[in-house]
């Protein structure tokens, strides 16, 4: 039995806790902050409840294998998870709309077809059939196996452009590229709103990034009830049934290296804890670099360009519609001014918002009101200003009129509004900046890429969304079982068959 310390309490380090446990290891997380979950929170107020990170699950076969494999009671017993449909409602800055059904191509086609004229449909799904492809080639390596010392291979583009579009002809193409010329017009936003809500610029990102609305529209939307936070609950129950130790308000200054491996936690008060070995569960640049090293030729480190995301909570009074959408996507007239907003800071068009109406009782004081949250992706503290009250109000007012167009009589109906800012995000998650890791995408020579799981220190790993595969609910959790793999089986543990 192995004593195993594990730095944050975020859903990628409890997932790799709960496999280390039930593997037989000794396992203590040490959080910073005062509670489990990382960004995965939740906001209270005179009865309203939100969640302060991702509000909606996909490709939930990551915890249910989670759950199948650290105990007795598989996760739809520990939590409720409702699919969402439709699964989203995208308002076009023309006035025009596209209401998608989940999980149905079918469905889907039909509707693009009556929202944009005959073969807008068929257009979509060819491209989401092209990324299958890209999808079905890259899976194993990028999602599924602990990233190879030959990660260079996806760097290669996997996606199989339109012969005749003209997008091979001097570099892999762009995936603003592929929604300009093989969608076009309206339909373009639809394939790139989903892939910079991941924090992703779409002029910038190859066209494997096309695999993220692929899996959405493949895969399903999923809401769990009582909000995601509820995930997080059951994750740590999980691990607290698997006897994990939890230490909070426990900030960790340096990992300790004894005879060239980790040996254990330097504590911000001067404790030491040892340990056989360590995960940093955490973004490592919270760390002194030495406490991470990266083996020469590794994948670069995430640099302060990604993005953050800010998130406006609304209370309203009125009973939610039933025909209310769970989800609207409230697009930008200017993606490409958007884009270079979230990661330039340079604010010169509306951004593309998403706005949550969840049909849940545990959200809101009685049926008679609703909670609303808003959010958008933009650039991390430092570079913007977010102490800048009239920086905040700006996209609060931004959020607030996006917010107008999906939820008709919203101001009349506003009882307050709370704005959460990516300095927020950097002080409740020690995030820098507040930035939020999107996940890894094939092509682009490996610049999307995350560290690996391994690094260059012996008994010492990396899970959460700051690790291979990246961020995301999904992604994070995926670390859980590669890290317990490479520490269970060793270096030549190549994931699940």
């Amino acid at each position: 039995m192995a004593r195993i310390a594990v730095i944050g309490a975020g859903m990628g380090a409890m997932a790799t806790a709960a496999r280390l446990a039930v593997a037989g290891h000794q396992v203590t997380v040490y959080e910073r902050g005062s509670t489990y979950g990382g960004s995965v929170g939740r906001y209270e107020r005179e009865g309203f409840a939100f969640d302060t990170g991702p509000g909606l699950l996909h490709l939930p076969a990551v915890y249910r294998d989670l759950f199948v494999k650290t105990g007795k009671r598989p996760l739809e017993e520990c939590v409720e998870l409702v699919q969402v449909d439709p699964a989203v409602r995208h308002l076009l800055p023309d006035g025009s709309e596209a209401t998608l059904p989940n999980v149905s191509r079918g469905g889907a086609e039909a509707v693009l077809d009556r929202a944009f004229g005959a073969g807008a449909g068929g257009r979509w799904s060819a491209v989401l059939g092209r990324a299958r492809d890209a999808w079905d080639a890259t899976r194993r390596p990028l999602l599924e196996e602990p990233l190879r010392t030959d990660w260079r291979v996806l760097g290669r583009e996997p996606y199989p452009a339109l012969r005749g579009s003209g997008l091979l002809r001097r570099r892999p193409p762009t995936l603003a590229e592929v929604a300009e010329r093989e969608l076009g017009g309206r339909l373009a936003g639809l394939l790139e709103s989903p892939v910079l809500a991941h924090g992703l610029a779409p002029g910038a990102t190859p066209a494997a990034a096309t695999v993220l609305p692929y899996m959405e529209q493949t895969f399903g939307s999923w809401y769990v009830r009582g909000g995601i936070r509820a995930l997080a609950t059951a994750v740590y129950e999980r691990c607290l049934e698997r006897k994990v130790t939890f230490e909070f308000g426990a900030a960790v200054r340096e990992v300790l290296v004894r005879e060239g491996r980790a040996a254990g936690l330097l504590l911000a008060d001067g404790a030491e804890v040892p340990a056989d070995f360590v995960v940093c569960g955490i973004d490592p640049r919270q760390l002194p670099p030495a406490s991470v090293p990266r083996p020469a030729g590794a994948v670069p480190a995430r640099g302060p360009g990604v993005p953050s995301r800010i998130t406006l909570f609304l209370a309203l009074r009125g009973a939610r519609p039933a025909d209310a959408a769970h989800r609207t996507v409230v697009h930008s007239p200017g993606l490409a001014a958007e884009a270079r907003a979230a990661f330039a800071g340079e604010h010169t068009a509306p951004p593309t918002v998403t706005v949550l109406r969840p049909d849940d009782p545990a959200t809101r004081p009685d049926a008679d009101h609703e909670a609303v949250t808003v959010s958008a992706v933009c650039a991390p503290e430092g570079v913007l200003d977010w102490s800048d009250p009239a920086l905040t109000a700006r996209y609060a007012q931004a959020l607030l009129a996006a917010a107008g167009r999906a939820v008709p009589g919203l101001r009349e109906r506003l009882l307050w509004q709370e704005l959460r800012t990516p300095a927020d995000v950097a002080r409740a998650t020690g995030a820098v900046g507040g930035a939020v890791p999107p996940p890894s995408v094939a092509g682009a020579g490996g610049r999307l890429l995350h560290p690996a799981n391994a690094t260059a220190l012996p008994g010492l790993f990396l899970a959460g969304g700051w690790a291979h595969p990246g961020g995301g609910l999904a992604h994070a959790g995926m670390t859980g079982a590669l890290v317990a793999g490479l520490i269970v089986e060793g270096a030549g543990f190549r994931g699940s068959q």
